[in-house]
């Protein structure tokens, strides 16, 4: 999984940046690239329901915290970074197009579903958990742990938007 460990050290290098970098911008916008690289990475691990729950999160937690920062930290429209920071931008969305494309290609044609895991679900369900609700078994039996993760990180980004969006406690 030669993908799986370039999205890995992708991750780190955008974790590093964010850490590292002296303005609060640009280290909201590689934390970012590191939610989108995992989003990917779920792709990459056939699990498509988390990279779409961890997507639609990421989007909405990097819009907010721009939306907090951008008055504070504006760097780039006064020393003349825009060429690198758009330098920067195109790369990326070279990166995560080409690696959509390639997580894309590898998922089975439209119409044509794999069927192997499905299966053991339709006909072992019954009898492995008990509930005559099949859909129900499969969501809190078989991935009880994907779904607690999904309900974390839907509270967790929860929690962060009314952290940032109160008004009690912030400077005028």
């Amino acid at each position: 999984m030669l993908e799986l460990q370039i999205l890995l050290v992708f991750m780190i290098i955008g974790a590093l940046i964010a850490v590292k970098t002296k303005d609060l911008l640009s280290s909201v916008i590689a934390l970012g690239t590191v939610g989108l690289a995992l989003s990917l990475a779920f792709l990459v691990l056939k699990s498509p329901d988390l990279a779409i729950a961890q997507l639609v999160v990421e989007i909405l937690c990097v819009i907010i915290l721009i939306r907090a920062t951008i008055r504070k930290d504006l760097p780039f429209s006064t020393s003349g970074r825009w060429f690198v920071n758009t330098l920067i931008v195109l790369v990326f969305i070279g990166v995560f197009l080409t690696f959509g494309y390639f997580c894309m290609k590898d998922l089975p044609r439209f119409g044509e579903p794999e069927m192997r895991i499905a299966q053991t679900f339709l006909s072992m369900g019954l009898k492995e958990t008990g509930a005559t609700n099949l859909v129900t078994s499969v969501v809190l039996d078989y991935r009880a742990y994907d779904t607690l993760g999904e309900a974390t990180i839907l509270f967790t980004a929860v929690i962060a938007v009314l952290a940032v969006m109160r008004r009690v406690g912030r400077k005028k």
